[in-house]
């Protein structure tokens, strides 16, 4: 059943026409745990923070390329990737095998030794960033790779102060919450000081709208050739946060994720980047990539989000998809930045390990030898296309955005941009799931579908995704 194209069903019966594309592939039986098993083990031992997606969860048994199984069978379409974290493929059969054969080699060293998987990936990996971004830090996860980045511009400007932007999220750890700027991550406890928060440069939000680098634009917006007409306000505020909140010259860094993820795919104005590191740079600071979910050709036409800005970051920061699951992330820097952290001892215990290191470079490997950047081009523009007029029939569609394979769906109530009532996304996004798509929720108000599938995934598995998607809003707005 799991393996031919087939009507989906919802609650029993036929509701979605949409036929999902055929795939040779047969997931193994599952022979774990009963469902209810594993919900009584879940409200047990994990830890009420961590929420359930859905009104009835997804049980996911087996992976494979863009598609997921459940333990009855039942296949979805991978349209998140695990939190944009697959990049490749599920279970992609070139990493699992690298993966099995490095296994039964060593598994840990710590970067303390030699080992030469290590010098092979970091090699290949420098080489896909401008020459002199050449020094390269690998670590366990995003948020660990931002504290790091944190650390080393603080040493190497000698300044303190830090600045984000509203609506970013750069990682969570007791430091980190003070340099992301989403509510819903935010503790009642204290941060750091020197955490300071920039206006949202946002097209569809923002208080100076403006156009964006992608093909589909906010309805009535400008189309500056170049830089945006409303780029110039939003420096403005950024200028005024800096000349009446930090000391004179003594910024640190300035982090910014080349599109916002969490905060709900987010673009910036054309030239807000460029112009904002050029004032940070006039202040003493850094500009610190946020890459973690825009980085190894997801966007599309390059490589990295931020060459898409016209830029060249200072320290670039990465994970999710460079490891396609596997936990691995990077700091990436100058020899001179990387200089000022020479004073004092520094190891990861399990940064570099030969097993992450060896699914890294097969990541490189199969983004390169399969043009996944190439894909995440053709494929994200044709995706981007099919929403926009997805968009023309369905008003609760405020907003599509994105580039390449990072794509967000903004639902707003009809005329107007207040944000849809939660309880009718969430029976949206559960529609979407029992018809065989999986989606996530971000944003502020938890109304953007965040769509970041791995970068496999064809023209035919948008044309099911679409139409599954339509008939979910159909079903629901029409009640």
């Amino acid at each position: 059943m799991a393996n031919r194209g087939r009507l989906c069903n919802v609650v029993g019966r036929a509701y979605s026409t949409a036929k999902m594309p055929s795939t040779g592939f047969t997931p193994k039986e599952y022979k774990g745990p009963t469902y209810e098993q594993l919900e009584h083990l879940k409200s047990k031992h994990m830890p009420p923070a961590i929420p359930n997606s859905y009104k009835k969860p997804v049980l996911l048994h087996q992976g494979h390329m863009q598609w997921l199984f459940d333990h009855e069978g039942k296949r979805y379409l991978d349209l998140f990737g695990g939190v944009v974290t697959v990049s490749v493929g599920n279970s992609h059969p070139k990493l699992n095998a690298a993966l099995k054969e490095q296994i039964d080699l060593i598994w840990h060293t710590t970067n303390l030794y030699r080992h030469p998987r290590i010098y092979e990936y970091i090699e290949k990996l420098s080489s896909k960033l401008p020459d002199d971004l050449n020094v390269v830090y690998l670590v366990n996860s995003g948020t660990e790779a931002n504290d790091l980045a944190t650390i080393l511009a603080k040493a190497y400007t000698g300044n303190l102060d830090v600045i984000s932007l509203q609506t970013s999220y750069h990682g969570y750890n007791s430091s980190l919450m003070g340099l992301s700027a989403t509510q819903s991550y935010r503790m009642n406890l204290p941060v750091p000081p020197g955490f300071y928060h920039a206006a949202h440069p946002d097209p569809y939000r923002g208080s100076w709208g403006g156009c964006r680098d992608s093909i589909s634009q906010v309805a009535g917006a400008c189309s500056c050739p170049g830089e945006c007409v409303s780029t110039e306000k939003y420096i403005h505020q950024l200028d005024e946060l800096l000349g009446n909140s930090v000391p004179a010259g003594r910024v640190a860094a300035f982090f910014a994720e080349s599109i916002q993820g969490a905060g709900g795919v987010v673009q910036f104005p054309k030239g807000y980047l460029k112009r904002a590191q050029e004032l940070i740079k006039k202040n003493g600071g850094l500009y610190v990539a946020d890459e973690v979910q825009t980085g190894f050709g997801r966007t599309g036409d390059h490589y990295w989000g931020f060459e898409t800005h016209g830029v060249k970051p200072d320290i670039v920061t990465m994970a999710k998809g460079i490891g396609n699951g596997f936990p691995l992330a990077a700091v990436v820097t100058t020899k001179e930045i990387a200089a000022a952290h020479s004073g004092k001892s520094y190891f990861n215990t399990f940064g570099g390990n030969a097993l992450a290191a060896t699914v890294g470079k097969a990541v490189l490997d199969v983004i390169d030898e399969e043009e996944l950047q190439k894909n995440s081009k053709t494929v994200g523009e044709y995706f981007i296309r099919q929403l926009m007029e997805l968009q023309k029939q369905h008003p609760v569609i405020g907003d599509v955005r994105g580039q390449g394979l990072m794509i967000g769906v903004e639902l707003v109530e009809p005329g107007t941009k207040k944000p849809l009532p939660v309880s009718l996304v969430k029976d949206i996004h559960e529609e979407i799931k029992d018809n065989g798509v999986l989606v996530v929720l971000g944003g502020r108000w938890s109304n953007v579908f965040r769509m970041k599938p791995p970068m496999c995934i064809t023209k035919a598995d948008v044309d099911f995704g679409i139409s599954v998607i339509d008939d979910a809003i159909k079903k629901v707005t029409k009640k």
